[in-house]
């Protein structure tokens, strides 16, 4: 999807989940619920962040920023919750603030 290219062109749930990811910077975000191929919020998902000893465990810079271009990981994660019309996201991997790896919940005969 070409529709997905700056923060500023993300729906608000998507801007929170992009910040989220950034001020997580390393770690998991599980149960995330989607409703009409949009993150949820409530009930708010588990995060688990993790803390690497001897790095740097502060937020992304590009947290303070209200536009960027997305990166590639980004556009491809909003575009796997888009195609989960109503479901749960098991997990987000986070690396450096971007997702790594999403684990989403199938259900049966919806289409995947």
């Amino acid at each position: 999807m070409d529709q997905y290219t700056t923060k500023s062109s993300l729906s608000a749930a998507q801007r929170t989940l992009v910040d989220l990811l950034q001020r997580l910077n390393f770690g998991r975000v599980e149960g995330l619920s989607v409703c009409s191929g949009e993150p949820i919020f409530e009930p708010s998902p588990r995060i688990i962040q993790k803390l690497r000893m001897g790095g740097d465990n502060a937020p992304r810079p590009e947290i303070g920023l209200d536009d960027f271009w997305l990166k590639r990981p980004v556009i491809e994660m909003l575009e796997a919750i888009a195609d989960l019309p109503d479901g749960f996201v098991l997990s987000i991997e986070v690396k450096h603030g971007l997702p790594f790896a999403i684990e989403v919940e199938q259900r049966p005969g919806a289409g995947h």
